[in-house]
């Protein structure tokens, strides 16, 4: 996702995965051992995301010396663009291979159609991470990131998650999953607000580069408000227990946030946002799944 750092893509990463165990974490069977393999295989995407993207954009010359955020290494120097593709095999070799063992374990013999569409949607995650800024084409470059945020981190996390530990899901379990959705994408967004002037000169065209700095604010405004409608929603409709709601606190946060967001004249100010928002993600869902499997 975009040009952040690790400490907020890898707990944003997760939160997906997160919030789909957090589903079924009542449950008196929890599998365990297809909740941890989902973890790493998330993981595994996400670090073979983070080299594409350092590897995208430093060929293309869109990260230099007037980027804002986490230094980057082929930026840097630290690594050649060599060697950063050679890692980015391996972290793909390596995330496939885990998700042969996830199928392998999840599904029986008989359920190859299953199969076939789980590790179909598993080629499709490497290759949305690869050609985010990867390639003549990279879809990040047209202002598809969000949706592909939206569909990724949020949808088939959520759902796939949930999918593959039960081998079932409710339709209304769209709505948290949109949540999810929302507020990563909204992390992604801060990203382009940061950058939209390196990004402009690069012709880097995200949706803020497109539709203006103003409008990408109030577009942050629409994501989060949006998200916590989902969640509430959700949890009113499905009638859940009251300490449950324990899980929208992070809001309270992420209200003060939206403060900021309001106020910021400089848009390398928000480079420390870009944290508040993806923690805040991490712990709604982490919350979530705690308060089900300890209170339902």
């Amino acid at each position: 996702m975009g040009s952040n750092g690790p400490l907020e893509n890898l707990p944003l990463s997760v939160s997906g995965i997160l919030f789909g165990a957090g589903l079924v974490a009542d449950s008196t069977a929890f599998p365990w051992l297809l909740f941890v393999l989902c973890l790493f295989i998330t993981i595994g995407f996400q670090v073979t995301s983070n080299f594409a993207n350092d590897y995208g954009d430093g060929v293309k010359g869109t990260d230099d010396e007037t980027r804002v955020g986490p230094a980057r290494a082929i930026q840097t120097g630290a690594l050649k663009p060599k060697e950063l593709l050679r890692g980015i095999y391996w972290s793909s070799g390596i995330s496939i291979t885990l998700v042969l063992i996830l199928l392998w374990k999840a599904f029986a013999v008989d359920q190859l159609p299953l199969i076939v569409m789980f590790f179909a949607l598993a080629l499709i995650s490497v290759g949305g991470a690869l050609k985010y800024t990867m390639g003549k084409n990279p879809y990040g470059y047209k202002g598809l990131g969000d949706i592909s945020v939206l569909l990724f981190f949020g949808l088939l996390a959520v759902w796939g998650t949930r999918y593959v530990l039960t081998q079932s899901w409710n339709t209304i379990e769209i709505l948290p999953a949109f949540g999810i959705g929302l507020l990563c994408t909204a992390v992604l967004n801060l990203n382009n607000l940061r950058d939209h002037q390196s990004d402009k000169a690069h012709d880097k065209n995200t949706l803020v580069v497109q539709n203006g700095f103003e409008w990408g604010r109030k577009y942050h405004y629409s994501l989060l408000v949006g998200s916590l409608i989902c969640f509430v929603s959700y949890l009113f409709i499905t009638g859940a227990e009251p300490l449950i709601y324990l899980m929208l606190s992070p809001y309270l946060i992420l209200s003060l946030h939206l403060r900021r967001v309001a106020s910021v004249a400089d848009p390398a100010r928000l480079d420390p946002e870009l944290k508040v928002v993806a923690l805040s993600t991490f712990f709604l869902s982490l919350s979530f799944f705690l308060l089900k499997a300890l209170f339902s």
